[in-house]
């Protein structure tokens, strides 16, 4: 089994790298990709607890903005960590969601929903990543929400009056980067519509253009419809067709593994980055 979406407490998910590790051997899997977001941080303790029959593909998953603000997920697999570009477009990607977590605390204030950034800090791991899913749980330990679920649902998604867009590089220049530093590019549920605005069919092209290697069309936000869409794009532009479960943990429903990539199709990605970088026990 192959699973190319991941989460863990370096970013927004609730395992550690080692328990997300640890999981996937005892589930049998084959192949992770570990994708926290805008960060590489998990990646050595992630090998430390590596063993058995488990193999891993380290990546991130970069945020985007199009030139007309639609937020886009990629997900950059298989490059060298040690890329100084690469790793200072994940830095300044990271810094922007400071000031982006203020502004939504701010208006959220100003609607009545008492959060400050003590209350964000107080939740969020040490060193992780800072995201909305991080607000979301500041919201249930001060009781104006029940879950995390909740919260997106209800006051932090894409089109919620307390949303705010961040500083982010576009997902040209993402992918662009990701090329550069030698892996590998696929976008993540990029028809994810409960999400809020997502791209045309149109927006595939340039993308393709700019090096982009695969489309992330099994994913728990893409109905059925969306999905056969999806995989029409991947086979008229020649790209890869990739499933994953975007496991967070507990701080999502999604369950690790409840999409899968096929190993053919795994084969094909990872024969597209400059060098072999799986690593194995």
């Amino acid at each position: 089994m192959i699973d190319l979406h991941t989460h863990t407490n370096c970013s927004d998910g609730t395992d550690s790298p080692a328990q997300l590790v640890n999981k996937a051997i005892n589930e049998g899997f084959s192949l992770i990709a570990l994708t926290d977001h805008d960060t590489t941080s998990g990646w050595e303790p992630a090998k430390v607890a590596l063993r058995a029959n488990l193999s891993l593909a380290l990546g991130a998953e970069i945020s985007c903005l199009t030139t007309d603000g639609i937020s886009v997920h990629m997900l950059g697999l298989l490059f060298d960590g040690a890329h100084t570009e690469m790793q200072i477009m994940l830095e300044n990607t990271r810094d922007g969601r400071i000031p982006r977590a203020l502004k939504i605390i701010e208006l959220l204030n100003a609607g009545g929903f008492k959060i400050s950034m003590d209350d964000v800090e107080s939740v969020k791991p040490e060193g992780a990543t800072l995201g909305r899913p991080h607000i979301a749980d500041a919201l249930v330990k001060n009781g104006v929400v029940s879950s995390r679920d909740e919260a997106f649902a209800e006051l932090l998604h894409n089109n919620s009056p307390y949303y705010v867009s961040h500083l982010a590089p576009t997902p040209e220049d993402a992918i662009s980067m990701i090329r550069k530093a030698g892996g590998v590019a696929v976008i993540a549920h990029p028809f994810a519509s409960l999400r809020g605005n997502v791209l045309s069919v149109a927006d595939f092209m340039p993308l393709k253009k700019a090096g982009l290697n695969g489309i992330e069309v099994n994913h728990r936000d893409h109905n059925n419809d969306e999905r056969i869409a999806l995989a029409k794009i991947a086979d008229e532009l020649d790209l890869v067709i990739t499933g994953a479960s975007d496991y967070h943990g507990t701080g999502k429903l999604n369950s690790l593994g409840e999409n899968l990539t096929s190993q053919a199709q795994w084969e094909r990605l990872e024969s597209e980055a400059d060098q072999r970088r799986v690593i194995t026990a």
